[in-house]
């Protein structure tokens, strides 16, 4: 069964002195405030698509890798993972850099890096994004 996730954003003004709030509406957790600055410069308190879309990899690529090492009968003790979107004015998203730590019994650093290529590859939001690079770093905990 298909599932739909929504969001609303409202925005006033022009896109360099203009605000807005973007509204995880499916969840109800929350309204955050976004602004051309804070996508731009410096956060200073504010999101960004960009933020977003890394909230949304980081968490796609765990799952996906999660379940790809249980599969492989060597199930994660933990996997911590940071997305790093990197947004140019004038050019839009240039790249995501996914950077994964993880203990994971049973496994030596190759078949981690293997696990977690495999995992980049079938994550649905990787697919989604796969118009820009994305680079992966798999760091093996012990």
């Amino acid at each position: 069964m298909a599932t739909v996730r929504k969001a609303n954003a409202h925005w006033e003004g022009s896109l360099f002195e203009g605000s807005g709030t973007v509204e995880l509406a499916s969840s109800g957790i929350g309204s955050y405030p976004v602004s051309w600055p804070s996508r731009a410069e410096e956060a200073n308190g504010k999101t960004s698509p960009e933020e977003l879309i890394a909230a949304a990899h980081s968490t796609c690529f765990s799952m996906a890798f999660s379940n790809g090492l249980a599969q492989a009968g060597t199930p994660p003790t933990s996997l911590d993972t940071t997305a790093e979107v990197t947004f140019q004015p004038g050019e839009g998203i240039t790249g995501i850099k996914l950077i994964v730590n993880g203990v994971v019994p049973g496994i030596n650093a190759e078949q981690f890096a293997e696990a977690a290529q495999k995992a980049k590859e079938g994550c649905p939001v990787s697919q989604a994004l796969a118009g820009t690079t994305i680079t992966l770093e798999a760091n093996l905990s012990e």
